[in-house]
């Protein structure tokens, strides 16, 4: 009787008191709320890691920015600058190794003017047909949806930040690293966009799928009247025949097939030139005769030097990197730290 009522009391121990033990000394359980939340945390700690910048400028941390508006010069950081440029020269809506790209681009090209100043106090300024284009952060923001604008300024700054401290060299030294919006399938040697001598990195490359892009094709069609008034700014005393097919005629064209120099009447004039006077998107034109107008049918936007901005976009589509799509664009070059020039 009495194994009896021992076995008895040891099964209940067993069977009820000791799980009930064992139940209580658990450290702690997790619900799917705490499993949710610890998730959260972890993705706001990893964008808070990416979104620092660790780089320890040990030069050019800082430059100096003049306002062509107002002849302010402010101090400001370099990356915190390159957020500006950034948001200001490329949509956000790009991929992010395009954007990367033109991060590391704009923060060469910020070093080359700050080492080679046109400015008497400062190392560049906000004008984009001086420098480079800069944009306050609050004007960005309102250039964009609403429901894009956090989104959108927290891509640019990880872009940034991510590529911090890299700018792009040639022979130990930063180069003029030009960009544009979109080379129409070939970019340009800048001798034949400023003159003077070509720079080596600065090479005719051809990039394929600009043509899905806005800034590929364009047009701008004139009456006759027009077009003498706009070469008129420059030339006053043009005069065209009309009537005569020799009169209004491309002459010669660039190596990569931009033009060079076009006969309208009794002048030659540069492809350069006739893109200003009269306000195409680029060099790279023909030129088309219609009844009572001229039309000037133009491919790609910007003078064609170095990287072309929808060019990268579709390279990073196709999986490049934004070091492969800087290497494409500029010849014989190294991604260097800036700490290291």
């Amino acid at each position: 009787m009495k194994k009896f009522w021992l076995y008895f009391s040891l099964s209940i121990f067993v069977c009820f008191i000791l799980p009930a033990l064992l139940t209580k000394i658990e450290v702690k359980t997790y619900s799917e709320n705490d499993n949710i939340l610890e998730k959260q945390d972890y993705i706001q700690n990893e964008e808070n890691s990416s979104n620092k910048n660790e780089y320890d400028y040990q030069k050019y941390g800082t430059i100096k920015l003049l306002h062509k508006n107002t002849g302010e010069v402010e101090e400001v950081a370099l990356d915190t600058y390159l957020c500006n440029v950034v948001s200001a020269e490329m949509p956000a809506d790009y991929e992010i190794e395009a954007l990367k790209a033109q991060s590391v681009v704009a923060r060469t090209y910020t070093i080359y003017k700050a080492q080679n100043p046109k400015h008497e106090n400062a190392d560049i300024c906000d004008d984009s047909t001086c420098c480079q284009a800069w944009v306050t952060k609050e004007t960005r923001l309102s250039r964009w949806e609403e429901s894009k604008r956090e989104s959108n300024w927290q891509k640019i700054e990880n872009v940034v930040n991510q590529t911090s401290g890299k700018i792009i060299t040639y022979d130990g030294k930063p180069i003029n690293a030009f960009f544009h919006a979109n080379s129409g399938g070939t970019t340009e040697l800048p001798v034949n966009v400023w003159g003077g001598s070509n720079l080596p990195y600065l090479q005719i490359v051809e990039t394929a799928g600009e043509e899905g892009y806005t800034q590929y094709s364009s047009e701008v069609i004139l009456s006759k009247d027009e077009l003498i008034e706009k070469l008129k700014e420059k030339y006053s005393d043009i005069q065209i025949n009309f009537e005569n097919s020799e009169d209004i005629k491309i002459l010669e064209y660039t190596d990569s097939n931009r033009v060079k120099t076009v006969k309208f009447g009794n002048h030659e004039i540069s492809g350069v030139e006739t893109r200003t006077l009269l306000g195409l998107k680029s060099t790279n034109f023909e030129i088309i005769r219609q009844d009572e107008n001229i039309k000037f049918s133009v491919k790609g936007y910007g003078h064609g030097v170095g990287m072309s901005q929808t060019g990268a976009d579709m390279m990073a589509k196709q999986g490049s990197s934004y070091e492969d799509i800087i290497k494409h664009f500029y010849t014989g070059i190294e991604i260097k730290n800036i700490n290291e020039i």
